[in-house]
């Protein structure tokens, strides 16, 4: 069965590249109208609006600055006039060692973009659903939010496990207003924002780790964004779908 959401408003943050790029990539191919939210690669997020058509635009905001993300919430709704759902993918990676002079402002930087962020369009997306009568919410988490995460990625773990808590939350707490929402938790994503780890551990070795022959890409997160963003499986509202190829069991 083919997921039809035409005449569904989706913003995805991050959209612009990895793992949000080829989210967006397939709501547009299954007929979502796509608010294509990016920070510094406009050429990618506008050449991504060209190829998905259905009248999707493009959106910057920079979600380390708290008055940026409401900002961008706010031209979404003013352009598209109303959101059926929204996809908080974009995040940070950075590798921060214990000793690192910065670490205490990678910290930081990791909570705006990871966590904050998520918090306030979250915040607004509740509004603006409880206003129109319910919507979807999807955040996209990490394995790393329940087994951890190595020593320089403290604030990532972290931060990705404040989402989880977050969503649960939300979904506990406004489902009776038609909105629900769910959490994706994936481990490797072969993109541009891991490359720096892959380099580092070596792909050989991080495959040793999961129980399938390649790394998880994009394409296979895309699809079950799909059926949250559908509605068809609202019932499973607060839950946190794995993606990590077997590499973390809960």
């Amino acid at each position: 069965m083919k997921i039809d959401l035409h005449n569904k408003n989706i913003l995805v943050t991050g959209a612009s590249n990895g793992i949000g790029k080829g989210i967006a990539e397939a709501l547009g191919n299954s007929g979502a109208k796509i608010a294509i939210h990016y920070n510094s690669n406009q050429q990618n997020a506008s050449e991504l609006a060209r190829k998905i058509g259905n009248g999707s635009e493009v959106f910057q905001a920079d979600l380390s600055d708290s008055n940026s993300c409401e900002k961008l919430f706010n031209e979404v709704i003013s352009r598209f006039n109303r959101l059926d759902a929204i996809i908080n993918n974009a995040g940070t990676l950075i590798m921060s060692p214990m000793q690192s002079k910065n670490w205490v402002k990678d910290w930081d930087l990791t909570m705006a973009i990871n966590l904050r962020a998520v918090g306030i369009l979250c915040r607004m997306a509740i509004q603006h659903f409880q206003a129109n009568g319910g919507g979807r919410i999807i955040n996209i988490a990490s394995r790393a939010a329940f087994r951890g995460d190595t020593p320089e990625f403290l604030a990532y773990a972290a931060s990705k496990a404040g989402v989880v808590a977050l969503s649960k939350s939300i979904a506990r707490g406004f489902g009776k207003d038609n909105i629900t929402c769910f959490t994706l938790a994936p481990g490797w994503v072969k993109t541009d924002m891991t490359k720096e780890s892959i380099d580092k551990y070596g792909e050989n070795h991080i495959l040793e780790g999961i129980a399938l022959n390649r790394l998880t890409e994009p394409k296979d997160i895309a699809p079950i964004v799909i059926l949250l963003a559908s509605g068809l499986a609202d019932h499973a509202t607060g839950t946190t779908i794995d993606i990590n190829a077997a590499s973390y069991v809960r």
